[in-house]
């Protein structure tokens, strides 16, 4: 007090006030956490951490939810630690599309102006890796097909996994990439079910059909070797699978024994893909239900018959969708079905007129009772 009432000279400048310094924030540690139920001190509480909660372990009622795991999320040996995989959260998830470490620095010019754009050259000039870039190229190009025509992510990934497969057995060299290309895809919708036809996958990718076949042939016999001398089994008697590829990697392993190649991906010449084909040409058709459902179970009885041996699935599947079409009351012509399966009108008819002869045996009782069939609708072969 002496010091703030003491009298100044004149001239004098008084000196300010010290300001205090905030507190630096401290946890309250008369606050607790206890059971509004139970109401324990000290409070009998867990943690589970698998379901993020605080529980009462005395009556199990939940206090809090969406917790933070504070733990170590690996335990890490390093005396133990084999092939260099340290199990720290540094970097992104390996990619098994792509060979190496996967680490480097790409630099992009796009925001940066032409400091960034020289940055980029001298960059790509450092890197030697050309079959990286070639895998970059392609996977660019798979991506950008199965895009265009609304091809699911699943089809297209495993597309780019079998053009990996392709890539490492060195198996096709001197063929053009697109051709290559195409053959994945082909093999890749046949694997997830969704099969398309030689003709649609020249149109997609503008690569001829009997390069596409000549190329998907090579494809098969390397996966079926290279199967055999994964399993130790005979060559056809075991399937591989994208999947398995990826455990020959040590990532995942899905060996599929006992079951041929051809049953996997489908013979072009027989009828076993008709079915999923004219589901999907009724969807593009318009035909709403039961009209697909109808179609693809007639086809797997045409298919089960062999009514049809010898026909291409796109005839089969046109076949059907017309005659389908006609049985539950939603009438296409020869020539919109064929338009929209690339097969000619004359085609449908022919293939048509051995439906119409075993039509007592091929249409069921329910298509009639509960989905509102009629086979007087049927028009005469």
């Amino acid at each position: 007090m002496a010091a703030t009432n003491a009298i100044l000279s004149p001239g004098a400048i008084p000196e300010a006030p010290a300001v205090k310094a905030p507190d630096a924030f401290q946890e309250n540690l008369n606050i607790h956490l206890i059971c509004p139920e139970c109401r324990e001190v000290p409070p009998n509480l867990t943690e589970d951490f698998a379901a993020g909660d605080t529980i009462c372990a005395s009556c199990g009622l939940v206090l809090g939810s969406r917790i933070v795991d504070t733990r170590s999320e690996w335990r890490t040996f390093a005396n133990d630690d084999q092939g260099n995989d340290d199990p720290s959260r540094v970097g992104e998830a390996a990619n098994p599309l792509l060979n190496g470490e996967q680490l480097e620095t790409s630099i992009s010019f796009k925001t940066g102006g032409a400091a960034a754009r020289d940055l980029t050259r001298a960059q790509n000039k450092t890197i030697n890796d050309k079959g990286q870039k070639s895998l970059m190229g392609a996977y660019k190009q798979i991506g950008a097909v199965c895009d265009a025509h609304h091809i699911q992510p699943a089809v297209c990934n495993t597309a780019k996994l079998n053009f990996k497969m392709v890539d490492d057995g060195k198996i096709l060299k001197g063929k053009s990439n697109e051709a290559v290309i195409a053959s994945c895809i082909f093999l890749a919708c046949r694997q997830h079910g969704v099969p398309r036809s030689f003709r649609e996958v020249h149109e997609m990718c503008n690569v001829s059909k009997k390069e596409i076949g000549r190329t998907f042939k090579m494809i098969e016999k390397f996966i079926a070797k290279k199967a055999a001398e994964s399993n130790g089994l005979p060559p056809g008697k075991i399937t591989l699978t994208p999947l398995t590829y990826l455990a020959s990697k040590n990532i995942e392993t899905n060996f599929r024994a006992g079951q041929s190649f051809n049953d996997e991906i489908g013979d072009e010449e027989g009828s076993g893909r008709a079915p999923q084909m004219s589901n999907r040409f009724c969807s593009k058709l318009g035909l709403e239900y039961p009209c697909p459902m109808v179609a693809e179970e007639l086809a797997e009885r045409v298919s089960h018959q062999g009514l049809l041996v010898g026909r291409s699935p796109l005839s089969v599947a046109a076949a059907c969708i017309y005659m389908a079409a006609h049985l539950m009351g939603h009438p296409k012509s020869p020539k919109e079905v064929g338009l929209m399966c690339g097969v000619s009108d004359g085609t449908i008819r022919t293939s048509y007129k051995h439906l119409y002869e075993a039509r007592e045996d091929l249409v069921l009782k329910e298509w009639i009772t509960l989905r509102s069939g009629d086979m007087r609708r049927l028009p005469t072969a």
